[in-house]
């Protein structure tokens, strides 16, 4: 079947090499991992590396034939594109150069925005009209390199529907600006708007480059395991197969256990299981 599934590196102990993560997720039968670019210093100072360090990484990932294809790039909750504060805005448009050139070194197709204007200050037309703006920079900046910039759905107001990313990418109309939803953010926003995930992901019909299949619950976004939670994986993956969307990322936590690589496993198969069963159902052949 014509798909494949990646692993968010968030989902392996931190305390592993390289070389340990890709063998790690090869092993469990996924095709790419995801790195994070998250808020803490330790992820942020990889934006700083030099070209051995960047060659060391794309050599890994070639000889453990597990590439690193996406890049999830949280550290903008850090530092917003939408600040008040002028140095934190100089920053966070750095972290995107900085994001953008290290996507080139590495092979990285796909950097997931995290779609707020500001996390921890208070959001206001100034940071919105700062987000717009400081967002076509970042834009161009993308398309300079061929690096593609795909929105997460998050779980905060500003965006936290497809329909509402979508505002922001056809104020661009670039093709190197889109949609890398989350289907479990999505699930928590139904719920919320009394809305329909399926009809929401086809807001982004034509905009879609990847999504994130995540456990939720309401209320709950993060560290739940596959199947306890809500989120209906079958039906939004009919309906972004169908769109043509092929990129398919496994997005869960490592919580400490000694039992992680059966944990990884085992999220492969049940996240294989609902992206196939869609796929039948979406191909009539189920």
């Amino acid at each position: 079947m014509a798909y494949k599934l990646g692993l968010y590196e968030k989902a392996l102990p931190n305390h592993l090499s390289w070389p340990e993560k890709l063998k790690a997720a090869k092993q469990a039968d996924f095709d790419w991992l995801e790195i994070s670019i998250d808020e803490t210093d330790e992820k942020l100072q990889r934006l700083e590396w030099d070209s051995k360090h960047i060659a060391e990484l794309r050599n890994a990932a070639q000889d453990s034939g597990c590439p690193i294809l996406t890049m999830c790039l949280s550290g903008h909750r850090r530092f917003p594109l939408g600040s008040d504060n002028e140095k934190t805005e100089k920053r966070a448009l750095e972290i995107m150069r900085r994001a953008i050139d290290f996507s080139v070194g590495v092979g990285i197709r796909v950097i997931q925005l995290a779609g707020y204007d500001v996390y921890y200050e208070e959001s206001s037309e100034t940071t919105r009209r700062n987000f717009v703006e400081n967002l076509s920079l970042c834009v161009g900046l993308a398309a300079e390199n061929g690096v593609l910039l795909g929105f997460e759905t998050m779980e905060t107001p500003f965006m936290d529907t497809v329909a509402k990313a979508m505002r922001h990418v056809n104020e661009n109309n670039s093709p190197y600006l889109g949609v890398y939803p989350d289907i479990g953010n999505l699930t928590n926003a139904s719920l919320l708007y009394r809305s329909c995930v399926t009809e929401d992901l086809y807001a982004g019909k034509g905009h879609i480059f990847a999504a994130h299949l995540k456990e939720t619950r309401p209320g709950a976004y993060r560290n739940l395991d596959f199947g306890e939670g809500h989120t209906d994986y079958v039906s939004a993956v009919k309906v972004l197969y169908g769109m043509g969307v092929r990129m398919f990322t496994g997005e869960f936590w490592h919580q400490g256990g000694a039992d992680w690589r059966q944990d990884i496993a085992s999220a492969s198969s049940f996240l294989r299981l609902q992206i196939e069963t869609a796929i039948k159902e979406c191909e009539g052949t189920l």
